[in-house]
């Protein structure tokens, strides 16, 4: 394999890791409050879809950025609503928004644009474009490090950067300041963190908000820089694969992106094999390349979900003391 291919291969993962990357940090934060979030592909989707629709009546990415928030943080306001104040099941709650985003987005995108539940193509100022970072043509002629810089480092688009600066900022805020420290006592006891004055339903809801901006991120990733438009059920399946990324990682910044980077180059390989002619095995099926991903997601709980520790008040709904 040559340079060429390999950064091909390397700039394909993280492009194909960044909506991975955005959803597991949005479970990251709502999980390690003690909220469980199977909604996280419901929240891409609705997100995915108000990004691109408002990019495409306005002609603006960064309106649609901000719209595709709004939506997924209203989904995320109502999977608080249900697990927080009323302390309902929260898997249930997950998967019942999965399922309306999926119906609501087909159906508002057929009334609206009549084009199957489709948005118009996206083009100009209505998509997040490459940025080229300052000294790329000059250190395109560097051995190695040179196409390093001008092939995979320049030339993502914003949400990129935002996504990859997003794991250091979130170690940071999780274990060097205050905010971090009662999130994450709160998924593992909320009563402590009652008893010392602090609300337990204020914290959790600040955690789903913030859970509900990353998956906004997310999902405008897919329709408004990956893509240029929504699909129907764009997301494929992405938010279930974030949250294996997040179990494997064991609820921790760092491990995430690293499994989410694994993810992501199982697709970009997957993509890359599709037709090819390889020594024994022959011309694989393309629907056994395309399933790639989503056998490691179960390959990955079957080994590694016992090993993981998730927080201890996770999933259970807190009843203040009298």
């Amino acid at each position: 394999m040559d340079l060429g291919i390999a950064l091909d291969i390397v700039d394909s993962t993280i492009r194909l890791s960044t909506p991975l990357l955005f959803a597991a940090l949005a479970g990251l934060y709502s999980e390690r409050s003690g909220i469980f979030d199977i909604s996280l592909e419901g929240k891409m989707l609705i997100a995915a879809f108000a990004s691109a629709s408002a990019a495409a009546v306005w002609g603006s990415a960064f309106l649609g950025l901000l719209v595709g928030i709004g939506a997924a943080i209203l989904f995320s306001l109502i999977h608080g609503l249900a697990s927080i104040t009323y302390r309902g099941n929260q898997i249930v709650s997950g998967v019942a928004i999965n399922f309306i985003a999926a119906g609501l987005t087909i159906i508002l995108g057929q009334s609206w644009f009549g084009q199957g539940g489709r948005t118009p193509s996206l083009f100009g100022g209505g998509r997040f474009t490459s940025i080229h970072l300052p000294g790329e043509e000059a250190l395109a002629g560097v051995p190695v490090l040179g196409p390093i810089y001008s092939e995979v480092i320049s030339g993502q688009t914003l949400l990129v950067y935002v996504a990859f600066a997003m794991v250091p900022l979130t170690w940071w805020v999780l274990f060097r300041t205050r905010f971090g420290l009662r999130l994450r006592a709160v998924g593992e006891n909320p009563a402590a963190v009652d008893t010392a004055g602090i609300s337990v339903a204020f914290l959790r809801y600040r955690a789903v908000i913030i859970c509900g901006v990353l998956t906004g991120f997310a999902g405008t990733y897919l329709s408004v820089a990956q893509a240029a438009g929504f699909t129907r059920d764009m997301t494929a399946g992405k938010g279930y694969i974030a949250l294996a990324a997040l179990i494997f990682a064991n609820w921790k910044p760092v491990p995430v992106m690293f499994a989410c980077l694994l993810f992501g180059f199982l697709d970009a390989i997957s993509i890359r094999v599709q037709g090819v002619e390889l020594p024994v095995v022959g011309q694989i099926s393309v629907q056994f390349v395309q399933a790639l991903p989503y056998i490691l997601t179960v390959i990955l709980l079957a080994g590694f979900v016992g090993k993981a520790t998730p927080p201890k008040a996770g999933g259970v709904p807190y009843v203040k003391e009298r």
